[in-house]
């Protein structure tokens, strides 16, 4: 069982939230789409991973669809005095020296957690890639959950979720159809450079 969270601290969770559409509405931002109550867990990545501004707008998005996210950390960075501050902020650490390496640790969480959404960036780095980092598939794949296409629109000033994918194995086909949905968000990126 994981420990409360500040999507799962009642008072907290309802202040953010209304500070979060307020800050949105105000920007002018639109928030689309939701997760399906019944997908209990799944990997849920955002792109195009562009600005540091992306994760406070993920989490604002996070608290207006009245989503709970985590993401996952070397058991290292969760010590004292900070480890129970990332905890509350959705940090699940993971002991990579039983299992080598992240994709394992983390699938094992889904074995462990019924209900456990994580979010990543599949770029790893704001810098621009042309490469995605090949975890989020792995963990997802590997722990039978589907991933959530999430996104942040800076041009059009829209964030949310897309649509739901479920791996089939075949990595190379999957990824490209996956970064095709994200197409129309690095070409609007590209031309307004």
């Amino acid at each position: 069982m994981l420990q409360k969270t500040m999507f799962t601290t009642p008072i907290i969770r309802s202040l953010l939230r209304g500070v979060s559409r307020g800050i949105l509405k105000l920007c002018g931002w639109k928030v689309l789409g939701n997760i399906p109550e019944d997908i209990k867990q799944c990997v849920l990545i955002a792109a195009p991973h562009t600005s540091n501004w992306d994760m406070p707008l993920s989490l604002m998005i996070a608290f207006s669809l009245n989503t709970q996210l985590h993401w996952v950390g070397k058991q290292s960075i969760f010590k004292f005095p900070f480890g129970g501050l990332m905890r509350w902020m959705g940090g699940i650490p993971v002991d990579r020296s039983h299992t080598n390496n992240m994709v394992n640790a983390t699938i094992e969480k889904f074995k462990e957690l019924p209900e456990l959404r994580i979010m990543m960036a599949p770029e790893g780095t704001r810098a621009r890639v042309t490469e995605w980092k090949s975890g989020f598939y792995h963990i997802a794949h590997g722990a039978q959950v589907p991933i959530v296409l999430a996104f942040v629109d800076y041009k059009n000033k829209r964030g949310g979720i897309g649509k739901i994918f479920v791996t089939s194995g075949d990595y190379e086909k999957d990824v490209s159809d996956i970064r095709e949905f994200y197409k129309p968000l690095y070409t609007s990126l590209e031309n307004s450079h």
